[in-house]
Parts: structure tokens; sequence; C-alpha cells
């Protein structure tokens, strides 16, 4: 049914009302004498509108004879009426052959490339490497070898953990899962010291297994060994082990910062300007602009392709470019608003990189304040473990 119907949209077709009383013995006869009619719409049981191919359309003179029923065309749809209604048109009708011949002709071709990352996560550079794996826009479709460029991509990159491609229309999906990042294990068989990994004051260390180098109040560096995989008997030869132990100590985080009492800083006015170009490909047409008109103002691009379907892009985008007006805004502070800046700022930056935050002990602030400045620095007095297993190599 469908295939008679594609045959008749290209050979042409008609839109007819036919009215009178006998219009199911008309349906009727039209469906003995194989007369093939669709997308049938009766009204007030007296009229009826439908869809008749043109070598059937002469054939349905004489059922309309046999059931007194009159026939009128409504409109003419198809191929060879859209050719008789542009064949005046010639420069129009070689322009329409010529985008459909471009059309058939892109759709070999990869024209976008779209990242899907799971979760949101982020992988760096991603994009260059699927350009220098083979996959990049303007390829030739069969000369994409999807199972090689995923190869590549998980050989040179330890953060993919899963990767895959479908090449839909002009469109390149590209779908990945990042892999977590998991810290060294040392299997228990292996014979490993514990270190610190960070500078501090040894509060508390409790050897489970092995033997503890430092003492409560001990200063410790970061790599200094806290408990050695290592058993030393009075009579006997040195013994080496899997160290197991827990090590706390208090640890400090500091930063500093400058605060100076007269900044300039840049805000929107909300006026802004667009400008619009066409890329074709690599070649970038720029429409007729202006001067902008603003003295101060940020630059935004933002760039959208062109697509036929979902997923039939072309090698066109358009790229506009809005610029939005600034201004300068003057700030000036007093030394105490200066100081209340600088503490909230910093407050925000150490505890950010603290885990535990109910292990804080102390936190203690210095000030070094001049004509222009204050410079404030900012130390956290923490509680933390410090211990981490390091393989022993012999």
């Amino acid at each position: 049914m469908f295939i008679k119907i594609f045959i008749n949209y290209i050979l042409g077709y008609l839109k007819i009302v036919v009215e009178g009383y006998y219009i199911e013995r008309f349906i009727n006869i039209c469906t003995n004498k194989k007369i093939l009619i669709w997308n049938l719409k009766r009204e007030n049981g007296v009229k009826l509108y439908l869809n008749i191919g043109i070598n059937d359309f002469k054939k349905i003179s004489e059922v309309c004879r046999k059931t007194k029923c009159k026939v009128k065309i409504e409109s003419k749809h198809g191929i060879p009426f859209l050719l008789q209604k542009y064949k005046k048109r010639k420069i129009f009708l070689l322009l329409l052959i010529i985008v459909a011949f471009c059309i058939y002709f892109s759709s070999n071709y990869v024209w976008n490339i779209e990242v899907i990352e799971e979760n949101n996560q982020d992988l760096p550079n991603i994009m260059q490497d699927l350009q220098n794996a083979g996959l990049s826009v303007g390829t030739q479709k069969r000369k994409i070898d999807t199972k090689e460029i995923i190869n590549s991509i998980r050989l040179n990159r330890e953060d993919v953990a899963w990767m895959g491609i479908e090449l839909k229309g002009t469109n390149a999906i590209v779908k990945v899962v990042k892999a977590d990042e998991a810290p060294q294990i040392i299997d228990d068989t292996e014979y490993c010291n514990i270190v610190a990994d960070k500078d501090g004051i040894i509060t508390k260390i409790n050897a489970q297994n092995g033997t503890a180098i430092v003492n409560v109040g001990d200063v410790v560096k970061k790599g200094t060994i806290l408990i050695a995989g290592v058993m030393e008997g009075k009579y006997t030869e040195p013994r080496y082990l899997h160290a197991i132990g827990e090590i706390e100590a208090k640890v400090w985080y500091t930063k500093t910062k400058k605060i100076y009492y007269k900044q300039t800083n840049y805000e929107q006015t909300g006026r802004e300007e667009n400008n619009y170009a066409i890329k074709i490909n690599n070649f970038k047409i720029n429409l007729p602009k202006g001067v902008s008109k603003f003295e101060l103002y940020d630059t935004i691009e933002q760039e959208k392709k062109l697509k036929i379907f979902s997923n039939l892009y072309l090698p066109i985008s358009i790229i506009k470019t809005t610029n939005k007006e600034t201004t300068k805004v003057e700030q000036n502070y007093s030394y105490n608003e200066a100081l209340e800046v600088g503490k909230k700022e910093l407050e925000q930056e150490i505890e950010n990189e603290i885990k535990n935050k109910e292990n804080i002990l102390n936190k203690t602030v210095n000030t070094y304040k001049n004509s222009e400045y204050v410079e404030i620095s900012m130390t956290y007095e923490v509680l933390e473990n410090i211990g981490t297993n390091e393989k022993i190599e012999f």
C-alpha cells in the first residue's frame, strides 16, 4: 500500500471531492476495480474527500456515471506538477537541483561531532584526541574506523573507562565513561612501609603490624617513614612484612591574599549588540557590520550548525558574536572592609580543601598593612590521618 502511494507521488496524484447520494457504492466499485484511493474523509454523508493517482483518475468517469456522483479536482500534487510549476523558473530549478546534489554529496562526510560524557564528567582535550585518532569534522565516513579510534583513545588515555562511537547521518555521536581515579593498592602479601603524606606533628600512633619509627610529639615531613614494614629480633634476622597501622597528626593549611583598598571592577550595563557570520566548512564570511559603539565590552561567540533532520548536519554554521557593554566601577575599601573581604575569601578557599571540617582545631590570622593594601595570612590547624602505604623496594 505504502509503495503504491509513493509511486503515485512520483507519477503525480490529485486531491478530489466526490459528491452524491451513493458514496458507499462509489467506494465499493473503486475497490472492486482495484482503483487505489486513500486519505478518505466524509462530510455530511454526501461528500467524500480523497486522493487518487493521475492514471486512476481517468478510470473513475464511468464509476461516477453509474453512481450519479459529481467529481471536482481540489489540488494537484507530486513531482510532475512541481516541475510544471517551476518550469518557467529555470534558475530556481537549477539551484534546487544543485542544493539537492550538495546535500546528497555532503551526506558522505561527518559535519558534527557530539561528545556525551556520563554524568557530565569533564574529559579535557577529548576533542583534540579524537581528531588525532582520525575522527574530525569533514572526514569521509567510509574512512572512519570506529574500533581503531576507540582503541587509540583508550591506549593513550588512562581516564577513559569505556567509549562508543555511532555514525548517524552526518553526526558522529561519541559516548564516553570516565574512569575513576583509584588510589594505588598494595597487595597484602607485598612488603611496605607506612609513610607521611604531608608535614605534621604526631598526636597518635597505632602500629598493628610493623615497627613504629616515630613517637607522639615528633615533627615529620612528607615522605618520612612512620611505621616500618620490618621486624627485628634480638637473635633473628630482620623479617619484612606488610605494615599496618594508623597515624594521626596535626597538619596546617595556610594561604595568603592581598586586598587593595582601591579596586577597579567591570560590570555589565545590560546593553548588547550582535554580529553574524556564515561559516562554510573552514571558510568564514563576515556579514556587513559597523564598528562597535561600545567603548568597553565583553565578547561572547556562539556557533550553531545547520541541520535538516536531527542527525543530518550540513557543513554550514551561523556564528553569532555578542558584545556586552561593560563599565568601570571603582570600589574603595576601608581597612576593616578589606580585612573582612580577604578573610571570607581565604576561609572559603581553605575549607574547600579540608575533607573533615569537624577536625579543625584552630584558626589563626596574621595581617600586614600599608597605604595600598592589607595582606592577610590565614592558617588552619587540623587533625588528620597522614599515613599512606609505600612499597619497599629492594
